[in-house]
């Protein structure tokens, strides 16, 4: 199997498996891990083929992505419980699932277009809108919110990818080096709790002061 055929199912099967870890913790039915699964699995593909014009999109193309979210969403219906903490798993799978998924968005783009501007924003898009779909369904607090380094880790992989791909590097190098670039970034800020400084509000200047 193509490396990046690869990368897709990965980042599709973890996505979902993110997707139905939400779907435990809210204890919803088996619709709903599936419904969670799958929409969590294909949202940054579809997302990223639409901003593409890569109509249909992939998972029309080829329905195995979509047994591959419902086998999954199936296996943590089953096995969710036996997980201690499933917020934490959930977490370093999403880690991995950007990952992944950064780079594939990257090199769909870049193979797209050829520009590395645009390989870099749909490796972005590619790799969160899934999450933040999920957050969003699951009523759980946005990843874009939460303070935490999230979509600057989609970002390194994805610069990575594409300049070790513009650097002529080949195409099993620039993967390993941009997973492995943004799962440092994203598994860093699990670990450590790196973040940015938060924006400090100030207060505004008197009317008579403005010029």
């Amino acid at each position: 199997m193509p490396i990046l055929e690869l990368l897709d199912y990965a980042g599709v099967a973890i996505f979902a498996a993110t997707g139905a870890l939400a779907a435990s913790r809210k204890q919803l039915d088996i619709i709903g891990f599936l419904f969670l699964a799958a929409t969590t699995g294909i949202g940054g593909g579809t997302f990223r083929d639409v901003v593409l014009g890569a109509t249909p999109v992939f998972w029309v193309v080829n329905p195995t992505y979509l047994l591959v979210c419902a086998a999954v969403a199936l296996i943590i219906y089953f096995l969710a419980h036996r997980v201690e903490s499933r917020y934490r798993l959930l977490l370093w799978l999403d880690a991995m699932g950007v990952s992944a998924y950064c780079v594939m968005g990257a090199a769909k783009g870049l193979t797209a277009t050829g520009s590395p501007t645009v390989a870099i924003t749909t490796g972005v898009l590619t790799a969160t809108f899934g999450g933040i779909l999920r957050d969003l369904l699951a009523g759980e607090p946005s990843v874009l919110l939460r303070p935490e380094i999230y979509v600057t880790a989609a970002l390194a992989g994805a610069a990575m990818f594409t300049l070790a791909t513009a650097m002529g590097g080949p195409l099993w190098l620039a993967a390993g080096l941009g997973i492995s670039v943004a799962f440092a970034v994203r598994g860093g800020t699990l670990k450590f709790g790196w973040r940015f400084p938060a924006y400090r509000s100030r207060p505004g200047r008197h009317p008579d002061d403005v010029m």
